[in-house]
C-alpha cells in the first residue's frame, strides 16, 4: 500500500517532524526530526503549508501544491545525506 509523508513543526525545538502513514489508515509512524539549522528550506516550507491549512480561504489545490513542494524538498534532502 502507498505511504504518505506527513510534516509538522515543533516550534519549541525548531524542528520539522516527519512521519508516514499508509493511505486509508489512521496509524502514523514517526520517521525523524530535522532541525531548522539542518534544513531551513524544509522548515520554512512546512510553516507555509501549515499557514495554508489555517487560512480562512482554504484552497485544496494550493495545499496540494505546497505539500508537493515539501515532499520534493524532503526527498532531495534525503538523497543528499
Amino acid at each position: 500500500m502507498k505511504k504518505t509523508i506527513l510534516f509538522a513543526i515543533d516550534f519549541n525545538t525548531e524542528e520539522t517532524l516527519v512521519s508516514e502513514s499508509e493511505k486509508g489508515s489512521n496509524k502514523v509512524n514517526f520517521i525523524e526530526r530535522i532541525s531548522r539549522n539542518e534544513n531551513e528550506l524544509l522548515f520554512d516550507a512546512v510553516i507555509t503549508l501549515t499557514k495554508i491549512t489555517n487560512s480562512t480561504n482554504f484552497d485544496i489545490t494550493i495545499f496540494n501544491a505546497m505539500d508537493k513542494v515539501c515532499q520534493l524538498i524532503y526527498n532531495k534532502y534525503k538523497s543528499t545525506i
